[in-house]
């Protein structure tokens, strides 16, 4: 890998993180749950991780703040337009995941 700054470095990362709330954003249809069950995180994994980031650089974020950044609006709007019911299948999944861990 070339040889990059701290600042080039931050501008790539920013860049990818963007990349990926579009990527989310394009793709209402993936649930959370099915996020969690695959990839062991989700949007609000990431909310999570984007308010600590900011607590970490002495920046006061709520978690709604936090998760407003990564769903583009209010997590209680996008919950009542796009979250659906995880199935019961979903949720066993979910569960047998996390006994791996």
């Amino acid at each position: 890998m070339a040889d990059l700054s701290q600042e080039q470095q931050d501008r790539l990362d920013a860049a990818a993180f963007r990349r990926l709330l579009s990527h989310l954003d394009n793709r209402k249809d993936v649930q959370n749950i099915e996020l969690m069950i695959l990839a062991d995180f989700c949007r609000n994994c990431l909310g999570d991780w984007y308010r600590e980031a900011a607590e970490a650089a002495g920046v006061e974020m709520t978690k709604d703040e936090a998760r407003k950044r990564v769903y583009g609006m209010p997590y209680s709007e996008w919950k009542e337009k796009f979250q659906g019911e995880a199935t019961p299948e979903q949720m066993a999944a979910f569960k047998a995941r996390k006994s791996e861990g």
